[in-house]
C-alpha cells in the first residue's frame, strides 16, 4: 500500500498569527485617532478652543472715572476719588493652607472691621474664584493689606463718589451706590452723560502666567462733567437759613427755592432736614428726597395774585377799580367765605395788602371758570417745571367740568390745589418778568430758554407794585423787608389737609421778587408744620426769606434800588454826601 499522497496536518505558525494581531490593532489605533481627530476638528472644536482659551487668555480692564458735578461758577459738588477694592480666591486660598495662620488672618479681620467667622463664611467654597470682601477701602488701608501678603487676597483699583459740599445741597446732587452707579438727584437723572467707559486689555499668558502676546487693547473714556445753574455761595446761605428756621420754629420740615428771574435758571435748592452723602449709614428715607420737587402744599394766599390777574387778563376789572367787601363775609351754596374782619370798599392793591379772601373771591367769580383755571396752567402751577428732575411732582390738581362757586372762591385764595416750591417760585419769576414764562432750568446751557408770554406787561408790572405793599406798613408780611431793597411778595398760611377736612397742622410759606424797580431774584421759603407759638407765614417763612433774598442779591452784586433806605443813611451821617 504506497503513502505516498498522504496529506501531514500543519499546526498555525505563530508569526503570522502576532503578526495579524498587530496588524489589526495598528488599524484600530489608526482609525481611533483619525475618529478623534475629526471630532476635534468637525464635531466640536468650539469648547475645546474655549478651554484652551480659559487657561491663557485674561482681559484685564482699566477703570474710567466718573464726570465731575459742579455749581455755575466750577465748584465741585461731586468728584470721584481713587479706592481700592479687596478681593479673594476661595480656591487659591484654600490650596494654600487655608486660614492656617490664624494671626494674619485676623490682622485683616480687625482692620476691616469685620469678623473673622464672616470672611471664613465667605471663602468656604473652594469652587468659587472671585469673592469681594470689602469695597471701596482707602489707599492706606488697602497698602496694610497688602503688606499681610495672604495667599489669595487681591486689591483691585476703584473710585468712590466724594460729595465736598455735604448735606448743603445732598437732596438736589444726589448719590451713587458702590458701583458708581447714580441712585438719587442729578447722579441718577443724568447717570449715563457721568458714567465713563472703561478700557479693557484681551492678553495670553504662558503656563506661569507671564504676559506674552497683546491680543486687543481699549482705551478708556472718561465720564463727561456736568455743569448746574446752582450758585453753590447762594446754596449754602440758603441752607443755612432754612435750617435755622426748621429748627428755630420747631418745624417738622422745609424748602427753599432762589430761580433767577430772566433766564429761569435755579440758583438755589434747599431742603432741611438734609443728610451727609458721604455717609448714609442710619439715614431715613425722608431725609433723602428732595422735598422742593416731591412735596406738594396748598399755597394759600400766596396764589391770590392769581385771582386778580385773572380778571386783570380777561377784563373784567381793570386797575383803577374797587371791590367792595362788605360785610367782611358772604355764602357760597352753604359754605362761608370771609376775611378777618370787614375791609369794606378796596381797590386791588389794598386786596392783596390785606390778603382779603372777600376781594379775591369777587374777582375770579367776574370770570369765567375756564379762564380762571386756564391761568393756572399758563402760571405754572400745574404740571412740569423744565427741570425733568427725579421725582418732580406735577403737583395736585382735580380739573373737573363742574365747579361750584364756593370751590372756586376757595381755588382764588389757594385751596383746591396742591403745589411744590419750585413751582410756586417759577409763578413768581413769570410776574417779575413782566409776564414772560420760561422753563426752569437746573442744567448750565449756553443757549437760553425761549419765552412765552402769558400775561401782559402792564399788568404783570402792576402786580409786582402790589405785592409791593405786602411788605410795607400796613401789609401782612413787614418781616420780608431787605434792608436797601425794595421788595415784592405774599405770605401765604394754609391747615394741611387730613382724611375728613382739615387738621390743625399748617404750613407756612412766603414766594417774594427782588428788586422791584428790576425784578432779579425769585425766593420762595416753605416751612412746613412749624410746632411753636408762631405758625403764620408772616412770622416764619418772610423773615427766612428777607435774610436769603438780602444775602443773595448782595452775592450777585445787584445794587440796591431802595431810596428810603439811602435817604434814611444819609440823614444818619449829617446829610453829607461824597463828593
Amino acid at each position: 500500500m504506497s503513502t505516498a499522497h498522504a496529506k501531514k496536518n500543519l499546526k498555525p505558525r505563530l508569526v503570522e498569527w502576532r503578526f495579524m494581531l498587530v496588524a489589526a490593532v495598528v488599524v484600530c489605533v489608526f482609525v481611533a485617532l483619525v475618529a478623534r481627530a475629526a471630532y476635534i476638528q468637525v464635531i466640536e472644536p468650539d469648547s475645546l478652543i474655549q478651554k484652551g482659551d480659559n487657561r491663557t487668555k485674561r482681559t484685564r480692564y482699566t477703570q474710567a472715572h466718573r464726570g465731575n458735578i459742579m455749581d455755575r461758577n466750577g465748584e465741585e459738588l461731586a468728584v470721584s476719588v481713587p479706592v481700592r477694592a479687596i478681593y479673594a480666591d476661595p480656591k487659591l486660598v484654600h490650596d494654600n493652607g487655608g486660614f492656617a495662620d490664624e494671626r494674619r488672618w485676623q490682622a485683616l479681620a480687625e482692620v476691616l472691621g469685620q469678623d473673622l467667622s464672616d470672611i471664613r463664611s465667605k471663602l468656604r467654597d473652594p469652587a468659587k474664584r472671585f469673592v469681594y470682601i470689602q469695597r471701596q477701602v482707602s489707599p492706606a488701608m488697602a497698602d496694610y493689606v497688602d503688606q499681610l501678603d495672604l495667599p489669595g487676597i487681591y486689591l483691585r483699583n476703584e473710585s468712590r463718589r466724594y460729595y465736598p459740599v455735604g448735606e448743603v445741597s445732598a437732596q438736589l446732587v444726589g448719590f451713587t451706590d458702590v458701583d458708581d452707579k447714580g441712585i438719587e438727584g442729578i447722579e441718577r437723572l443724568y447717570n449715563d452723560w457721568l458714567t465713563g467707559t472703561p478700557g479693557s486689555r484681551k492678553i495670553r499668558r504662558d503656563a506661569k502666567g507671564r504676559q506674552v502676546e497683546i491680543l486687543d487693547e481699549t482705551q478708556s473714556e472718561p465720564g463727561k462733567d456736568l455743569q448746574l445753574t446752582i450758585d453753590q455761595r447762594i446754596q449754602a446761605l440758603t441752607y443755612k437759613e432754612l435750617k435755622l428756621a426748621v429748627g428755630t420754629y420747631k418745624a417738622a420740615s422745609g424748602s427753599a427755592v432762589v430761580v433767577d428771574i430772566h433766564s429761569g435758571e435755579i440758583l438755589a435748592m434747599v431742603n432741611s432736614p438734609s443728610f451727609n452723602p458721604n455717609n448714609r449709614s442710619g439715614v431715613s428715607a425722608h431725609r433723602i428726597r428732595n422735598r422742593a420737587i416731591t412735596d406738594t402744599f396748598e399755597p394759600g394766599s400766596t396764589a391770590k395774585p392769581l385771582a386778580v390777574l385773572a380778571a386783570l387778563e380777561f377784563g373784567s376789572a381793570s386797575l383803577t377799580d374797587t371791590i367792595d367787601t362788605s360785610p367782611g363775609w358772604m355764602r357760597l351754596g352753604g359754605s362761608l367765605v370771609q376775611d378777618a374782619r370787614n375791609y369794606g370798599e378796596m381797590d386791588l392793591t389794598g386786596i392783596i395788602r390785606k390778603s382779603s379772601n372777600m376781594g379775591t373771591s369777587k374777582l375770579a367769580l367776574s370770570v369765567p371758570k375756564e379762564h380762571f383755571i386756564e391761568l393756572h396752567y399758563q402760571m405754572g402751577l400745574i404740571g412740569d417745571t423744565g427741570t425733568h428732575l427725579v421725582g418732580e411732582s406735577g403737583g395736585i390738581f382735580h380739573d373737573r367740568s363742574r365747579w361750584s362757586k364756593h370751590e372756586l372762591a376757595a381755588l382764588s385764595f389757594g385751596y383746591n390745589i396742591a403745589i411744590t416750591s419750585v413751582q410756586l417760585a417759577r409763578m413768581y419769576a413769570i410776574i417779575g418778568a413782566g409776564g414772560m414764562k420760561r422753563p426752569l432750568s437746573i442744567i448750565k446751557s449756553n443757549e437760553r430758554m425761549p419765552a412765552e408770554r402769558v400775561l401782559t406787561k402792564q399788568n404783570a408790572d402792576a402786580m409786582v407794585h402790589m405785592l409791593e405793599a405786602v411788605v410795607l406798613d400796613g401789609g401782612t408780611a413787614t418781616k420780608a423787608r431787605v434792608p436797601g431793597y425794595r421788595v415784592a411778595g405774599k405770605t401765604g398760611t394754609s391747615r394741611k389737609a387730613v382724611a375728613g377736612g382739615y387738621g390743625e397742622e399748617y404750613v407756612n410759606n412766603f414766594a417774594g421778587i427782588a428788586p422791584v424797580s428790576d425784578p432779579q431774584l425769585a425766593v420762595v421759603v416753605m416751612i412746613n408744620e412749624p410746632g411753636g407759638d408762631l405758625y403764620h407765614g408772616g412770622d416764619t417763612a418772610a423773615p427766612t426769606f428777607a435774610r436769603i433774598m438780602a444775602g443773595a442779591l448782595q452775592l450777585l452784586n445787584v445794587p440796591p434800588d431802595d431810596k428810603t433806605v439811602n435817604s434814611l443813611a444819609a440823614i444818619g451821617n449829617g446829610g453829607k454826601h461824597d463828593s
